[in-house]
């Protein structure tokens, strides 16, 4: 099982570098970030983080294809892959669509799922060949070239999947893996690892060596409590950008959650969190003392046939910032990155 950070690009930039450099003291796989306008710039932070680390790998978590043009993503990549001597991947979505819809996008219309498939191809193409003609039909390219070469011969492209199974089968059909977000149960997750293996199996594919990430709401520290209170604090937003089928897949009625995320996007942040119980907290997140965190994973993420989990900290410092609140006795980002390394993972094995 690798074990990854997840890291939003909110702290100070010192800050978020000096956790990276952590992280890969500690042997973490990967840290990713969000490509997203909300956050700091994680294509600069992550050029500065390349020079500071020798194993992790960086990379976006996940770069959108709606506002990213993918030639600008190869081109990125390739230069993060050279100044990391090696180390860069990515995850591809169409967005998040919260965040496209304050761009006056409709996340849902345009064919988002054939738009992503048709981003992949260019961007591997690019990475391969530094050089591209195309007519598709979203994106058309006549020699566009590019001297931004990557380092490995194979620089890994995810697609991120959410959503119903076409997502998760083109995953497993045409890339080098797929990470599912905010789901953390056995079921949820079992689900898109089978579609996975569909699409991969259908395309000749070994399934078994893909990338298959969970990426979860993730909070540890010597007190069980504080750890589920400040996941509490942030599962209501994060929720906000799951479908209604994801949800049920997940345990979760659409309907019992609907308050909380009415509350949250007319910014009563506070009221979101009332009513976000414990029980929707306990499936849409990890959360707890590291031995019950180790023991989530064991009983939920290693039988769906994960084998990648992409840890989403969450401390006081994020509680604070996305919703006001201060949580008591929250272990803070390095802290938590400390545990996961001698407990959760020990523990999961």
């Amino acid at each position: 099982m690798r074990f990854s950070y997840a890291l939003l690009p909110d702290y100070p930039l010192q800050d978020s570098l000096a956790s990276i450099r952590l992280a890969d003291e500690l042997g973490f796989h990967a840290c990713y970030a969000a490509d997203e306008t909300w956050h700091k710039d994680l294509w600069s932070l992550f050029a500065v983080a390349a020079g500071q680390t020798r194993n992790i790998r960086l990379g976006p978590s996940a770069s959108p294809v709606t506002l990213r043009e993918p030639t600008l993503i190869a081109q990125a990549l390739a230069t993060l892959d050279e100044l990391s001597h090696g180390r860069a991947e990515a995850v591809l979505a169409s967005g998040n669509f919260g965040l496209l819809a304050q761009y006056g996008i409709e996340g849902m219309r345009g064919r988002p799922l054939s738009r992503v498939k048709e981003a992949l191809g260019v961007v591997r193409t690019l990475l391969d060949e530094g050089t591209i003609t195309r007519r598709g039909e979203f994106f058309s390219y006549e020699g566009l070239f590019t001297f931004a070469r990557p380092v490995q011969e194979h620089l890994p492209l995810k697609l991120g999947a959410m959503r119903g199974p076409k997502s998760f089968e083109a995953a497993g059909e045409l890339a080098d893996g797929c990470h599912h977000a905010m789901s953390c149960t056995r079921e949820a997750l079992t689900y898109a690892v089978e579609h996975v293996r569909a699409g991969a199996e259908r395309a000749g594919r070994d399934w078994r060596s893909l990338d298959l990430g969970a990426w979860v709401v993730f909070a540890t520290g010597p007190e069980s409590a504080p750890a589920k209170e400040a996941a509490r604090s942030m599962v209501g937003l994060y929720a906000s950008a799951m479908p209604d089928e994801q949800l049920r897949r997940n345990g979760v009625d659409p309907g019992e959650l609907r308050p909380v995320l009415d509350a949250v996007r007319a910014g009563d942040l506070a009221r979101g969190i009332e009513l976000t119980s414990p029980e929707v907290v306990e499936r849409l997140s990890i959360a707890g003392t590291p031995e019950e965190c180790a023991e989530a994973i064991r009983t939920q993420l290693v039988p769906a046939g994960i084998n990648h989990v992409i840890c989403a900290i969450t401390d006081q410092t994020l509680v604070r910032a996305f919703t006001g609140r201060e949580v008591a006795g929250v272990a803070s980002v390095d802290e938590q990155l400390r545990l996961i390394h001698d407990v959760v993972r020990p523990a999961v094995g």
